[in-house]
């Protein structure tokens, strides 16, 4: 039987042109990321399947690609449970393996940490339109820092990232957790079902506040509680600063630290970006990682109909390792999603060095075949990328192919 030549579903074959693009893009995150003082680490693709099912990645950690243990440890006769079968798992984010980065390493790193990782990360996830199994994760992450610097740093350097990568008039949606707890607790849920009221919230952008208002009555919340929660939601809609209307409706319900760190990062992201993008708080922005203990952001592009990319900040996370909170923040983009975009639109990477291939006829050797290739090695010394290959019978043809992988000039060496 033949062996299959289609990838595993849920996972793609990158072709030249889009492994160009990804790339110069990736190159321009990590330019852009270290000029903000972020430093590269990388952590391994797999994890413990403990820490990874720690309920700290919602409903990710339904997703796991788990892994079978090795040879005499695997018990197949034997086994009562999964736990006697499954030891690690697939990273399914980037921020689980940083917390335990960071808690195996915090006594050799400095404090506060700025930690940049590109990588992989694996979802057993339904595959649909820049939906994937397998996926790059481009994330920026602030530990040890506890005040609001660390969200606008974040903001900052993604915001400029995507400006130099080429996007323009997109939105940075900002909320806070303990505003969304505050509004459920001044509408009257109760606390143990504030889960379930976000968890419907978050579909708001989808179903609209007839829908948000029927689903709540569905999971049997009084009508009281549902009206009042979703004026608020009007209130904020009508009001010239939402922040401020929460702050005077909510009163005792919404502490004043938190009013003032939301106007804090907007009055500082608003006066030092240098990108065009709008700041925009949404009490509808819910995120849902459960481990977000404050801040969270997302990023809305309008015009290309949806988000890719967000963040917010974790405290609590990285304590489940060492029993010791440390503050940590991040924003991840979503790297698949831009160059899904990018593609789309027609990019072209911008500044490529010359591409030349020397095409030679079949059976040049010996001496002349010296000849090119050090007028090739010449050539790549001034920065030119020199592709030497044998001539095809169809020239015409394999010119072709490599003018779509970018080569702009052609010669030819014949043994004559």
């Amino acid at each position: 039987m033949a062996l299959k030549k289609k990838p595993v579903n849920g996972m793609k074959d990158i072709l030249p042109e889009e492994m160009r693009i990804r790339d110069y893009v990736q190159s321009v995150i990590r330019e852009t990321y270290r000029s903000f003082g972020f430093t590269p680490i990388e952590t391994p693709c797999m994890e413990d399947i403990a820490n990874l099912t720690s309920k700290q990645g919602g409903e990710n950690e339904k997703l796991i690609f788990k892994i079978l243990k090795r040879g005499e440890k695997l018990r197949l006769d034997s086994a009562q449970s999964e736990a006697d079968l499954v030891d690690f798992g697939m990273r399914y984010d980037l921020t689980v393996p940083l917390c335990r980065y960071y808690a195996n390493h915090a006594n050799d790193l400095p404090s506060p940490f700025k930690a940049l990782q590109m990588g992989n990360v694996w979802r057993a996830d339904r595959p649909q339109r820049g939906r994937y199994r397998q996926f790059m994760q481009c994330d920026i992450d602030i530990l040890g820092e506890p005040s609001n610097l660390a969200e606008i740093e974040l903001i900052l350097a993604t915001t400029t990232t995507l400006d130099r990568i080429g996007f323009q008039n997109f939105e940075i949606r900002i909320n806070e957790r303990r505003i969304l707890k505050a509004m459920a607790a001044y509408s009257g849920f109760p606390e143990e079902e504030y889960d379930t009221v976000f968890i419907i919230l978050d579909k708001m952008d989808k179903i609209g506040p007839d829908g948000v208002a029927e689903e709540l009555a569905k999971e049997g919340y009084a009508k009281g509680s549902i009206d009042k929660y979703l004026a608020l939601f009007t209130g904020v809609e009508s009001a010239a600063d939402g922040v401020t209307y929460l702050a005077e409706t909510l009163g005792e319900y919404l502490a004043d630290d938190v009013v003032q760190n939301m106007r804090q990062i907007a009055q500082a992201v608003n006066a030092s970006k240098t990108a065009k993008f709008e700041l925009v708080f949404d009490p509808t922005l819910v995120r849902g990682m459960s481990y977000y203990t404050g801040t969270i952001f997302e990023i809305n592009m309008p015009e290309f109909g949806g988000s890719c990319g967000g963040g917010g900040r974790y405290d609590k996370m990285v304590g489940n390792f060492t029993g010791k909170e440390v503050p940590a923040c991040g924003f991840s983009i979503g790297f698949e999603r831009i160059i899904l975009l990018l593609m789309e639109s027609g990019f072209r990477v911008p500044d490529q060095p010359k591409k030349t291939a020397y095409l030679l006829e079949k059976g040049l050797s010996g001496e002349k075949l010296t000849e090119v290739i050090a007028q090739a090695q010449e050539a790549r010394g001034t920065g030119e990328q020199v592709l030497v290959v044998r001539m095809n019978k169809n020239k015409k043809f394999q010119k072709e192919q490599l003018a779509k992988d970018g080569y702009q000039e052609f010669v030819e060496f014949y043994n004559k």
